[in-house]
């Protein structure tokens, strides 16, 4: 079987890029930290976002008390609106706890970061792997170059 070079027509790129180039899709617009627009959420508080090298580190934070709990800082994705955009508006990341899997991902809607969850329990518990999502509002932005 032949390997396609696309399969769906948005994933044709619409110029061609220079010989041996690597498009990198710059998170400029995702970084900074967000937080929940709904003080009252049971769910994520807070999504930090940082550009780390030519990707993306993303790190959460769950509605514990007293404090947020810290799932602490993984790499992520950022993805562009198109094939041939060059600015980020979402991302993902894959967070792995001990009892469950969960896929975070997120995108700008409005200047609103729309934070999605996909939740995978491995502990043999019998609970229900679910989904939930939440809006963030943006609280810092991040200034200066990447790390």
């Amino acid at each position: 079987m032949a390997k396609s070079k696309f399969n769906a027509p948005t994933d044709q790129h619409e110029r061609e890029p220079a010989a041996g180039a690597q498009l990198v899709v710059p998170p400029n617009a995702l970084i900074g930290s967000w937080g929940a627009c709904d003080a009252r959420t049971r769910g994520l508080v807070r999504v930090d976002l940082s550009a780390s090298g030519g990707g993306l580190k993303v790190h959460v934070f769950g509605a514990c008390t007293p404090t947020p709990c810290d799932w602490g800082t993984v790499d992520g994705i950022a993805y562009a609106a198109s094939v041939s955009d060059t600015e980020a508006i979402a991302f993902s990341a894959f967070y792995k706890f001990d009892f469950k899997n969960t896929i975070v991902t997120g995108r700008i809607d409005n200047g609103t970061l729309i934070v999605e969850t996909y939740n995978q329990f491995t502990d043999g518990s019998a609970r229900s792997d679910y989904y939930s999502r939440g809006y963030f509002c943006r609280r810092t932005r991040r200034v200066g170059k990447a790390k």
